[in-house]
């Protein structure tokens, strides 16, 4: 494995582990993909550091099973920023 692949494998599971990181958090602090992510802390990190590719590991897995939590705040957000629709006020009805 080259260097610098080695050496970005390390940066981005350092960050994982630190800061308690998603995969889309890290892949945007570093300005690589979620693949790329993904690839070099699930395949590569084991050859590099068992350690560190156990508490990554953990980090993923918690990271996984809160996603659903995370989405759901994320929606409400994004509805409560929004005017309240026509639709809601009875400002159109239909005409029978």
């Amino acid at each position: 494995m080259k260097d610098y692949i080695e050496k970005r494998v390390l940066d981005l599971s350092n960050y994982i582990a630190d800061k308690r990181a998603t995969v889309r958090q890290t892949a945007k602090f570093f300005g690589v993909s979620k693949s790329t992510v993904h690839k070099d802390v699930t395949e590569r990190l084991p050859g590099i550091n068992r350690g560190l590719a156990r508490e990554v590991k953990r980090v993923l897995e918690v990271n996984k099973a809160e996603r659903h939590i995370r989405g759901g705040e994320a929606t409400r957000k994004k509805y409560q920023k929004q005017p309240e629709s026509p639709m809601k006020k009875g400002g159109y009805s239909k005409k029978t």
